[in-house]
């Protein structure tokens, strides 16, 4: 009894499962755990380059509130990758342009100004959000993948009690059991998806209300000096 129950419970593990699969099953099960693996590595580099981006510009706001001259700042910062700085240096552009005219339009200028840095904050949102898509997606089809496999394999298990006119556990078992596996799969590579994507979306919603706020304190402080 010891040793069937050993054997049974060997031939239930994922390795197993997996060697004993149909090959349908066996493309499920590869696609899913591919699947699961791109997914985390999205998410890692996500975490990383967000939390990156979050701390580079409270920093870069701190220090601009702190520097006494726009020119002189906007220079040593022209090169800088951090979403808010590009913002920043958006307005600044725009403002030189609208500036270095004989006859300046006041109104003009500050629409313009408030045109191009929402532009480079909507350019910033999806450049942080690139790939959130992919983790949309695996999280919204992998269960049905899941469940394909799960669907073929309880097929391939009627299939073989119409071969065998046998329809004890012995029989149905594995292919039941590769198919349940299929399911938890895809489940495996969906709930992180699901959980990292709404997570990541409240973050970056976070960074663009950060650089809205930016744009329009910065739009405000350009205002006041074209009425001086």
């Amino acid at each position: 009894m010891k040793m069937t129950l050993a054997t049974e419970a060997s031939s239930l593990s994922p390795i197993a499962l997996f060697l004993q699969a149909d090959i349908v099953v066996k493309l499920v099960m590869l696609g899913l755990l591919a699947a699961s693996i791109w997914t985390w590595a999205i998410i890692v580099s996500h975490w990383m380059k967000m939390r990156k981006a979050s701390q580079q510009s409270a920093t870069f706001e701190r220090e601009f509130w702190k520097a006494g001259d726009t020119e002189e700042f906007a220079r040593t910062h022209k090169d800088s990758e951090v979403p808010i700085a590009r913002v920043f240096q958006a307005g600044m552009f725009e403002w030189r342009r609208s500036t270095g005219k004989a006859n300046i339009d006041r109104e003009g200028t500050r629409a313009r100004l408030a045109t191009t840095m929402g532009a480079a904050i909507a350019h910033e949102v999806d450049r942080l959000g690139e790939k959130l898509n992919i983790l949309a997606t695996v999280g919204s089809v992998a269960p049905f993948v899941g469940l394909f496999g799960t669907v073929w394999g309880i097929m391939r298990s009627f299939s073989a009690i119409a071969a065998q006119q046998n329809t004890s556990l012995a029989v149905v078992a594995p292919g039941i059991a590769e198919a349940l596996f299929a399911t938890a799969i895809g489940l495996f590579a969906a709930i992180p998806a699901v959980i990292a994507y709404n997570r990541f979306g409240h973050g970056l919603d976070r960074i663009e209300a950060r650089m809205t706020r930016f744009a329009d304190t910065f739009h405000a402080t350009l205002s006041r000096e074209l009425e001086a």
